[in-house]
């Protein structure tokens, strides 16, 4: 890899590959190619063939994906099942078939069993049930990674695998029907201190705990391991620390000044009880995050306010 490697970031627009091309900017990479939805359709497997064909990329990174929380995920099993594993096959079968010198596939901490011991060692994938509300996603993903190992152990195919903990950021998704936790806490006790609310009730009993890890710092680890590690081997990408979610609405509540009453609604489900990632391989191969939860939520929740017209609302 050097500075004028055209580099393929898949799904550039999004929260993750937006820091993504961050990252690569930073770092000088500036040979970067980039594509909407409108300009290719990652699940038309001729279209990606063709892309690949014509534009030859040395490096692939996939953020391209169909994400969301647990109620978009319950609600549209089909969709994002098809559609991850579309993009997925898609777009590592083109980049193996056209000799993409390095491939970098995005997972999640979802692939794991919902009752995995904690913290979550990689070696722990498939040996227990999936959360049920989410499982759908969490196939699709286990699918690619499987998929990369597979090109790897066959066609010599340099696919690594991350599998990033739950994120958040500057352009995450504030959408209340299928945005993630941290984001919809957010806009939640915003729209709750602008209209003076008395209450807000927040899903499930706030026992949960969650492992959260901002996406600059993702991106800066995508970058670093696209750079230095080269292996079939899965490596969990994560803060190595968690919250309970009563603890993390608290901390919202904080940072955007709400001032009334927190309750949680016990008839909603919780998901998984507990889900921290082991980082122990991680820092191993010689990385860490920099950003703190607190710093990282006050930066999202100023992002927040400051882009309010184009935010996904």
């Amino acid at each position: 890899m050097n500075e004028v490697s055209r580099i393929f970031v898949a799904g550039h627009r999004g929260l993750v590959g937006s820091a993504v091309v961050r990252a690569l900017r930073h770092r000088r990479y500036d040979n970067l190619l980039l594509r909407t939805r409108t300009e290719l359709d990652l699940t038309d497997q001729t279209a990606v063939r063709n892309f690949f064909e014509k534009e030859r990329p040395e490096a692939v990174i996939l953020a391209a994906a169909r994400v969301g929380g647990i109620y978009a995920n319950d609600s549209h099993p089909a969709l994002f099942m098809r559609d991850n594993l579309f993009i997925q096959n898609n777009v590592i079968d083109a980049a193996y078939r056209t000799g993409v010198a390095k491939f970098v596939f995005l997972g999640s901490s979802c692939i794991y069993p919902k009752l995995a011991p904690q913290p979550i060692k990689e070696e722990y994938l498939l040996t227990g049930p999936l959360e049920p509300t989410n499982e759908w996603y969490a196939v699709a993903k286990i699918a690619g990674l499987k998929m990369c190992q597979a090109y790897r152990r066959e066609f010599g195919f340099k696919a690594i695998s991350l599998m990033p903990t739950n994120l958040y950021g500057p352009g995450d998704n504030f959408d209340l029907k299928n945005s993630h936790v941290l984001p919809a806490l957010i806009r939640r006790f915003h729209e709750a201190k602008v209209t003076d609310q008395e209450n807000v009730a927040i899903w499930g009993t706030g026992t949960p705990r969650r492992e959260f890890l901002h996406v600059d710092d993702l991106a800066d680890a995508v970058v670093y391991l696209l750079e230095t590690y080269d292996s079939e081997e899965i490596v969990n990408v994560g803060c190595g620390d968690d919250v309970a979610i009563s603890e993390l609405a608290k901390i919202v509540m904080s940072v955007t000044g709400y001032q009334g009453r927190l309750t949680f609604d016990a008839t909603k489900p919780d998901g998984t009880p507990r889900k921290l990632l082991d980082v122990t391989r991680l820092n191993g191969l010689g990385w860490r995050p920099k950003i703190p939860l607190r710093t990282g939520i006050e930066q999202t929740y100023a992002w927040f306010q400051e882009h309010a017209a184009e935010a996904r609302l």
